[in-house]
């Protein structure tokens, strides 16, 4: 029996995914200054390597990938197993 057999009764829970776009130090200055449509500049752009996390572990690495006008993951490495 596989491990998504083996785990088949749980598959419908949900969990949430985080992906890290990157984080940034500002001012508290800075951040009065925004306002709906500002624009916080991140340290990574488009190819990109980021973490996939569950529960605050590491599950998978994927890329960051521009859609139209929405950013995505492509997954690149994905392992339930350690």
């Amino acid at each position: 029996m596989s491990p998504s057999e083996q785990i088949a009764d749980l598959a419908d829970i949900p969990v949430e995914v985080e992906v890290e776009l990157g984080r940034r130090v500002m001012t508290i200055a800075q951040i009065l200054d925004l306002h709906p449509n500002s624009v916080i500049r991140m340290p990574r752009s488009a190819g990109d390597n980021i973490d996939i996390l569950v529960g605050g572990t590491v599950i998978g690495y994927g890329e960051i990938v521009i859609i139209e006008d929405a950013v995505g993951v492509r997954i690149t490495d994905f392992s339930l197993e350690e």
